[in-house]
């Protein structure tokens, strides 16, 4: 038997033409963090306008939610062709767009839940000393809803760093993200992986989200604590 060895993580944080890690985890992170950010910014007004102005109720968030139950493939084609044309093949940003894209559904529904639990004698309140509904949505609603922002992003970044099909559809050399620059690794397969390598190359790509867990569940924790208000 033979005894632990970091050897293969020293391979695999070592540059090389097989792989750049460093630069893959920026991909990665980039990537992953606009998919995660940019459906907050997104679906935070559109719960707002949903649960209290009742606006789209019936048909537009019944069917935001609906798109996570499409399978992805079927987009990879028109998808495929639309980025070629715009120019956002194996580029950061037309990866974190898609990734966006993907995280829509569930930030949507996890939003729609937290602000619906939010009295809606706060807003009245707000209302009767003169704000407006973007002050009470960003003064008011935003703090109150920042244990469902924080795990709406928590799941989205997860959600989009382990996203292999269009990190493999959608880049090439530059903007190749952690989960396909890994599976270069298994590319040749049989006699001619190194597993010992290929392994640690798994564990370098698993720990950034492992990590944000970690740290995000303490930033729940307190805000729950801090921003509850039960009656």
């Amino acid at each position: 038997m033979n005894s632990p060895t970091i050897a293969n993580y020293a391979e695999v944080l070592t540059v090389s033409e097989r792989l750049n890690v460093y630069r893959h985890l920026w991909n990665s992170l980039a990537a992953a963090s606009l998919g995660a950010v940019l459906p907050l910014l997104l679906c935070l007004p559109a719960a707002y306008v949903v649960v209290r102005r009742g606006w789209g109720r019936r048909f537009f968030f019944p069917l935001v939610v609906n798109l996570r139950a499409i399978p992805l493939i079927i987009f990879a084609l028109p998808l495929y062709l639309m980025y070629q044309g715009v120019g956002l093949l194996d580029t950061r940003l037309g990866l974190g767009l898609i990734l966006a894209v993907v995280n829509l559904p569930l930030t949507m529904a996890i939003l729609v839940n937290a602000v619906a639990e939010i009295p809606l004698e706060i807003d009245e309140a707000a209302a009767m000393d003169g704000a407006r509904a973007g002050r009470v949505l960003w003064r008011i609603i935003l703090p109150l809803c920042r244990p469902a922002l924080v795990t709406a992003f928590i799941f989205g970044f997860i959600t989009a760093w382990n996203e292999f099909l269009f990190g493999l559809m959608l880049t090439t050399t530059k903007a190749v993200p952690m989960t396909v620059g890994a599976s270069f690794f298994f590319a040749s397969g049989g006699a001619g992986v190194q597993w010992g390598v290929a392994a640690a190359v798994i564990v370098v790509a698993g720990l950034p989200p492992v990590v944000l867990g970690l740290l995000m569940y303490r930033q729940i924790a307190r805000a729950m604590l801090a921003g509850a208000v039960k009656g």
